[in-house]
């Protein structure tokens, strides 16, 4: 068995600082060893370096720091190139950019190219595992599966269900999406490192015959998660009152269609009710945050106070195309500024948690990633701590870790990633 080292400054979480306190592991001269692409052991260079085997490199990375491959709890693969598009609240991006980009993802020309830059691009901004939408189309899902498993990657991704509300050339026909959905399942969920979400866009744009299959498919397949949109702007939230004037509120809608549980991912949650967090709470589902859409698309400022009281699961997501940047570097400096707009500091520990084992935990991938624990699959990345002349300076005289990893979050992006290992396979590299 072929053993690899890696030697640089390492950092991990152990467990959620909010609640665990300095639950982290710092090593400034540290070692990570690297056995049949899983963690063998991580710990300092003065005292693994005596246990390595005659035979085994060390990759010694200078001015660097190694840390847990960033997971991505909600991102769009269709929306790669929509990105960066201007002046629109949420139903009119819908209308006047996500729909027309997404009905060429008929082609499946258009799906693996954009998957293959997709994928590449998730790597090169040091995101390991996601869980990602795809379009409508079942050739969508296929071509991201394909391209995540060539990586080796820990992927869940789903088609999206959508039979109402939208063009009628991106709209499932008359099974709603039962078929597509069930191939999609019976290949792809559970190979190797990729599972599968049931994909309705959100309330809108499905028919309650089709969210009630979505439930039924659910019910069948247990262990697939479940991931759509749920309180992201508040005209959306009055626009599915008015469809579905039956239901308490938004969260509802979905309870009633057996959607909310402990793989369930709503994305955004940004207007959300104490009671639908108690509820939320209760279930097991989970809110992915997503500050550069949200703020970006002008919905809303999220609440992290309501979520910590209400013990409501969150962590972070990118929301490519709405969402302005791959990297979780940049999405955590903006989740620290709408934190400061909402009268709460964000710590570094906080926010690297989320990005990290809290992610990991939220998409229930906590006990094969998330952090360099013995054991666990070696996906990490090195960070350059010299990566522009500004980080470099800043950087150089920082004395204390949680003075080091804040400045890191704040002025970090992608081009601080140096490399990339999946499985401990390197990936990218700068």
């Amino acid at each position: 068995m072929v053993q690899k080292a890696y030697r640089a400054q390492i950092f991990h979480l152990l467990d959620d600082p909010y609640l665990a306190g300095d639950a982290f592991e710092y090593f400034k001269d540290g070692l990570l060893v690297v056995e049949d692409g899983h963690v063998k052991a991580v710990g300092s260079y003065r005292k693994l370096g005596k246990t390595l085997r005659a035979s085994t490199k060390i990759s010694h990375y200078k001015n660097h720091l190694i840390m847990p491959g960033f997971i991505d709890t909600h991102i769009h693969f269709p929306q790669v190139d929509i990105i960066g598009s201007y002046g629109r609240q949420l139903m009119d991006w819908l209308k006047d950019y996500t729909f027309p980009a997404e009905a060429a993802f008929k082609d499946p020309k258009v799906c693996k190219e954009t998957a293959r830059f997709f994928i590449k691009e998730l790597l090169r901004n040091g995101t390991t595992s996601a869980l990602v939408f795809g379009s409508v189309h079942e050739g969508s899902a296929e071509a991201l599966f394909a391209e995540a498993h060539n990586e080796n990657m820990r992927l869940i991704a789903g088609k999206v269900l959508m039979d109402r509300g939208a063009p009628a050339n991106i709209l499932d026909g008359k099974d709603m999406g039962r078929a597509a959905t069930k191939r999609l399942i019976k290949q792809w969920h559970g190979k190797d490192r990729l599972g599968y979400a049931i994909t309705p866009r959100f309330a809108p744009t499905s028919t309650p015959e089709q969210l009630a299959m979505a439930g039924m498919l659910k019910a069948q397949y247990p262990d697939v998660h479940v991931h759509t949109h749920m309180c992201e702007n508040k005209d959306e939230i009055k626009y599915v009152s008015e469809l579905f004037p039956d239901a308490a509120d938004y969260l509802d809608v979905y309870e009633k269609h057996g959607l909310v549980g402990d793989k369930t991912v709503l994305a955004h949650g940004v207007h959300l009710s104490a009671s639908m967090c108690k509820r939320i709470s209760a279930s097991g589902a989970a809110i992915s945050l997503c500050p550069t859409s949200n703020v970006f698309i002008g919905s809303g400022l999220f609440n992290l106070a309501q979520l910590r009281r209400h013990k409501v699961r969150h962590a972070f997501g990118t929301d490519i195309g709405g969402g302005t940047s791959f990297s979780l570097l940049t999405t955590m400096s903006a989740a620290y500024s709408v934190c400061q707009l909402r009268d709460l500091s964000l710590s570094s520990m906080d926010a690297f948690y989320m990005a990290t084992l809290g992610g990991a935990k939220l998409l229930g991938m906590d006990t094969y990633v998330g952090n360099l624990e013995p054991g666990k699959e070696a996906d990490f990345v090195v960070m350059d701590l010299k990566a522009t002349p500004l980080i470099a300076r800043r950087l150089k005289n920082i004395k204390r870790l949680k003075a080091l990893m804040f400045a890191i979050m704040i002025l970090g992006d992608d081009r601080m990633i140096a490399e990339t290992f999946v499985m401990g396979t390197s990936v990218y590299k700068q």
